[in-house]
């Protein structure tokens, strides 16, 4: 439906082309007056100087992060989503939630987070993770800008005075300086949280500083867009009716309930409505394009419940005392009321709604009020009745933030305010400690910013934070002992593992890893063992399947790990693993049939694919798939396809072909770093250990930086000195 919305308008532009100009131009005109609404009552010269200040001051402070790597959820919304892979591709993300994620219960209907990351691989040509970041970058730096006008102007709606301007510069720095928000900022697929509240400030501008947007209903459009990055969006409906409530009506909380307001508080609820009616619907068409197969991973709805209040408490006090930040916390919920956590976080919840009241009968303290109000709202999605699987995350407290700011800068800039009248004989030198102590105070929280984008930068730096800041974390043990096994420390890989597995015995995940560990030393039993136990622990995730089925492939039990791999592919129908490893199977087993209709389905997927090309000839010849390749690598000889054909005999177990086919590739292409750790796997095989370590040496002498020959060069090394 949308694309032929699109493709009728792009061919009506001729047709229509006079009508469009004049539209454009009304628009131009339109936003112009928006323009002059945004500076009213704002210096002109110290706005856009602040705002470039601002720019530079923050784009320097996350210099260092444009770099850092794919973490969490990233590897199956990003890195193993070949739906992003083909900006052809994006039709499909607004048809349902199936290509948001390769994991069926993850895969949630965010249709816009999707296409940016469309877009991010297509101008990157690939996983260029600058392209990703600078995406992500550019729109937190225009949320920047949109909250400083906003802020200023809600400041100005309650108290105008000269040291307006300076309260919204220095909230709006704090914001786009703290350090909680860099795990937003540096979590790509966080992305949701960051473009959400983007189209939310952004509703909100145009309804304060447009009429027309105001009147035609157009600043609910970004609600809209907002709502198809992250749900939470819709939690704009109730924000706005406050804003009017407060701002526009000039009602305390306190007169909400009384009844000579009666009428005025109808105004508002008229005023919100076409807001509440929008958001309602944008909610019911994510939740009807959200397939069945989503799950928020929480079991326990009181469990979770009950342990918010504290979370939240939490979130209150990390804004001011950013320490400790870490990507996955061991905190676990409450399994009982009777616990002092719960009665902290009620005393506070129930403190902050009784100076939310208090505050909004004075009307220059009413931005306290509407800031704490939103910052309750925001957690509302997060911290309530739906249980996620993980009890609080950092990246949560990104849209919540934005009003918690407004609360806590106006409380503080009253404060100064006030105080500069006892000091009005040496207001100069009071300024200049006020200005010294600020910067003092931002370039600490940019401190904290620039510190962690270094925690955020590979895998293995962000698990190793996490594991001394949330020791308790089985995943966070576990995701450490990825990194080092990626890097061929297989002893200590062991270990965290273990001690993960410990805390958590059923999770699959770590079944599935301890199960490539054994299998990458050696220990083939063991690691069958562990792969049956992924199955086992977690029968509704396809990797359980896969990863045990590769195993068989690898094994070459072809007739045992097709089934594995089917049950992978019904889970998952688009894991590419899963169909280039039952392609395989079904080749080695000559099922002709099920591999040409196989072929034909993930070229479907993954129109192009080279391998599922070579199996559809395969299917169609009947040839075996090494016959072909064999006479791919005599007829057009190159380093590539004899590389391709040495793996090929590596995976049938013919090591002595694999080493031959490395020296033919090598003899093309003298540096080919693969080849060489090729074979030095293969000699690793034969156990002719002194002529794998000469391979890797020779391999890491071309590519330092190769993991495979790292690890492959240890296990050599270790078995030659047993």
């Amino acid at each position: 439906m949308i694309t032929c919305i699109v493709c009728a308008a792009v061919s009506n532009i001729k047709r229509n082309f006079h009508p469009i100009l004049f539209f454009l131009l009304f628009l131009h005109e339109r936003h112009t007056n928006m323009l002059k609404q945004l500076f009213d009552g704002v210096p002109k010269r110290k706005s856009l100087f602040f705002l470039i200040f601002l720019i530079v001051c923050v784009t320097f402070t996350y210099s260092n992060h444009f770099n850092n790597a794919f973490h969490f959820d990233d590897s199956h919304t990003i890195v193993n989503n070949i739906f992003i892979q083909d900006i052809k591709n994006i039709p499909l993300f607004f048809k349902d939630g199936s290509t948001f994620s390769s994991l069926p219960s993850n895969q949630s209907y965010r249709p816009v987070v999707s296409t940016s990351l469309a877009l991010d691989y297509h101008l990157g040509n690939g996983y260029d993770l600058f392209y990703f970041h600078l995406s992500s970058f550019i729109l937190f730096l225009l949320q920047g800008i949109l909250m400083f006008f906003l802020i200023f102007k809600i400041f100005d709606l309650s108290y105008r005075n000269d040291w307006n301007f300076y309260i919204a510069a220095a909230a709006t720095s704090w914001y786009m300086l703290h350090p909680a928000n860099a795990e937003t900022i540096n979590y790509i697929i966080a992305r949701s949280d960051l473009q959400s509240t983007f189209f939310v400030v952004l509703a909100f501008v145009l309804y304060i500083f447009s009429p027309f947007c105001r009147r035609t209903f157009l600043y609910l459009i970004p609600v809209g867009i907002g709502a198809l990055a992250k749900p939470t969006a819709v939690m704009f409906a109730p924000m706005l009716f406050f804003y009017i409530l407060l701002f526009e009506e000039k009602i305390s909380l306190y007169d909400f309930f009384k009844r000579t307001y009666f009428k005025r508080i109808i105004s508002v609820i008229k005023s919100s409505i076409p807001s509440f009616l929008f958001c309602a619907f944008m909610y019911l068409l994510v939740d009807h394009f959200t397939p069945e197969n989503w799950q928020s991973g929480g079991s326990s709805v009181f469990n979770y419940l009950i342990s918010q209040p504290f979370v939240i408490f939490h979130y209150f006090s990390t804004f001011f005392l950013p320490f400790g930040l870490s990507a996955d916390t061991d905190w676990e919920v409450l399994t009982t009321i009777w616990n002092i956590r719960f009665f902290i976080g009620m005393a506070f919840i129930a403190i902050m709604i009784l100076i939310a009241f208090m505050f909004s009968k004075d009307v220059r303290l009413r931005p306290v009020s509407f800031g704490i109000v939103w910052f309750f709202l925001a957690l509302v999605p997060s911290s309530s009745v739906i249980p996620f699987a993980e009890i609080l995350n950092d990246h949560r407290i990104f849209f919540p933030y934005v009003g918690l700011v407004i609360s806590v800068s106006w409380v503080i800039g009253l404060l100064l305010l006030k105080y500069s009248k006892h000091y009005s004989n040496q207001l100069r030198n009071y300024n200049f400690w006020v200005v010294t102590s600020m910067l003092i105070l931002l370039s600490a929280y940019a401190y904290g910013v620039h510190e962690r984008n270094k925690v955020w930068r590979t895998e293995e730096t962000l698990w190793q934070d996490v594991t001394v800041k949330s020791p308790k974390n089985g995943r966070g043990l576990m995701n450490y002992g990825l990194s080092l096994m990626g890097r061929g420390d297989y002893v200590n890989a062991e270990k965290y593992f273990a001690e993960a597995l410990h805390m958590w015995p059923y999770y699959y995940s770590l079944h599935i890893n301890m199960g490539v560990l054994k299998n990458a030393t050696g220990d083939k039993a063991t690691a069958e063992n562990y792969f049956k136990s992924a199955v086992q622990n977690g029968p509704n995730y396809p990797d359980s399947w896969f990863f045990y089925g590769n195993f068989l492939c690898n094994q070459l039990r072809y007739s045992d790990a097709i089934p594995m791999l089917e049950k992978a592919i019904m889970l998952s129908p688009a894991h590419i693993g899963a169909h280039s490893s039952l392609m395989k199977a079904y080749n080695e087993t000559a099922d002709w049939d099920k591999l040409n209709t196989l072929a034909q389905e993930t070229l479907q997927i993954t129109p192009g694919n080279q391998e599922a090309l070579n199996y559809l000839n395969a299917s169609v010849t009947r040839k075996d798939r090494i016959q072909v390749m064999e006479e791919d690598a005599r007829n057009t000889p190159s380093a590539e396809r004899y590389l391709n054909l040495s793996l090929t005999y590596y995976q049938k177990g013919e090591y002595r072909k694999c080493i031959e086919a490395c020296e033919n590739a090598i003899r093309l292409n003298p540096e080919y770093a693969d080849a060489y750790s090729n074979m030095c796997a293969s000699y690793n095989q034969l156990k002719e250990w002194d002529k794998a370590i000469e391979c890797c040496s020779k391999a890491l002498k071309i590519a330092p930086d190769h993991s495979l020959a790292k690890g492959n060069l240890n296990w050599a090394q270790k078995q030659h000195k047993d």
